[in-house]
């Protein structure tokens, strides 16, 4: 499947329930929405609009997932970093095996950008065939040294 070579994702689309796992909910009972904006053609990224209301949950990351957050706030730490309110216009990485604890004392929303970990192996590989390409192409070429001074 290829995609265009431009995607618009508005984010005043209506959001749909996603429950957050009922054994994660540590305080009151967080209601969580969200919808795909967008996919890409290998499956292995995605964009999501998440909102949720106030409680506290513990989320286990199983991809790669950068937040940039658009309204209300959260209080976000794990076991070795301590909590941080995290408001509109901070981002937030969160690696895989991440465990962060959440508390939203009354509402947040978010863009999450996410990315499914390959393999080790296959990632070094896709690097190697990048760089070979970039070479046949030309545009792998070292960029030309710069002389400070005469």
């Amino acid at each position: 499947m290829s995609l265009p070579p431009i995607v618009f994702c508005p984010t005043d689309v209506p959001l749909k329930a996603a429950p957050i796992n009922p054994h994660w909910v540590r305080v009151g009972n967080p209601e969580a929405r969200n919808v795909v904006l967008s996919r890409s053609a290998d499956g292995t990224a995605s964009t999501i609009l998440w909102d949720c209301s106030a409680g506290e949950f513990v989320w286990h990351y199983d991809i790669d997932e950068t937040i940039y957050f658009l309204e209300g706030s959260a209080v976000i730490g794990d076991a070795g970093t301590p909590p941080r309110r995290f408001a509109a216009g901070d981002v937030l990485f969160l690696p895989k095996g991440s465990v962060a604890n959440w508390h939203v004392e009354s509402y947040v929303k978010k863009v999450a950008f996410c990315r499914r970990v390959q393999p080790k192996v296959i990632g070094q590989a896709l690097r190697a065939a990048s760089f070979a390409k970039r070479l046949l192409t030309g545009r792998g070429a070292a960029a030309p040294a710069m002389s400070l001074g005469g």
